[in-house]
């Protein structure tokens, strides 16, 4: 083959390939939309009732089209999840490495559970749903290893509380982390980013609710009073 044609030939394919790799590389930007769209169909219709199909639609391309982004709709639940509880956890690991005093230490992982809430509010419901059936797989063991992880968070400061006076002696701190825990999280239910109130606003109203009811009268009082001396 003369060089000229060889070298056309070549350049061809390197045309070729280059449209290839084009094609089949999704942009970050185009992934997390596709996330945020999946996670939203998740959360309405169950994981086992959602399919590609489905998602596909509702991200206005066909479904062929969806896997060149993701290999099955287990990938993109397994991103959705995991991103999650990794921004979760980053953030709860600097409120307990923050040395915080135990009421602080409840105050500071409300607050930033309706952060989290706001960020990944879809994620959150999906995980409610989800990660109870998801666990028995060895693909999603992290959701029964970040399961233990966040009860020994919030038992621990609760456990705190009490040997220190700061909630009351008589508390079922297993009773009391299940109420924090479920009339927190649930907020994904009904909350909607960007609405009247903060996710901060929501958590101090929340706190100034709940955490009079575990304070021993005392320690309120003075709390009380140094709140107006302030």
């Amino acid at each position: 083959m003369p060089n000229s044609t060889r070298n056309r030939a070549s350049t061809g394919n390197s045309a070729k390939n280059s449209e290839k790799k084009t094609t089949v590389t999704p942009s970050p930007e185009r992934r997390r939309e596709l996330l945020s769209t999946a996670a939203e169909v998740f959360a309405a219709q169950g994981y086992n009732a959602t399919t590609v199909r489905r998602i596909a639609d509702e991200a206005g391309m066909l479904a062929g089209s969806l896997y060149y982004h993701f290999d099955s709709k287990e990938s993109m639940v397994d991103e959705i999840l995991s991103t999650f509880l990794n921004e979760l956890w980053a953030g709860y690991d600097e409120v307990l490495g923050a040395g915080l005093g135990p009421r602080d230490t409840v105050e500071a992982l409300v607050t930033e559970s309706f952060r989290e809430i706001d960020r990944h509010r879809a994620a959150v419901a999906i995980y409610q749903k989800e990660s109870k059936h998801l666990s028995t797989q060895p693909r999603f063991r992290y959701l029964t290893e970040s399961q233990g992880r966040f009860e020994r968070a919030w038992l621990g400061a609760l456990e705190r509380g009490v040997a220190e006076g700061v909630f009351r002696a008589d508390l079922d701190i297993r009773l009391a982390y299940r109420f924090l825990r479920d009339t927190v999280w649930v907020a994904a239910s009904w909350y909607r980013p960007g609405g009247r109130h903060s996710p901060e606003e929501i958590a101090r109203q929340y706190l100034s609710m709940v955490l009079d009811g575990i304070t021993p009268r005392e320690e309120q009082t003075r709390r009380d009073r140094t709140q107006r001396e302030t």
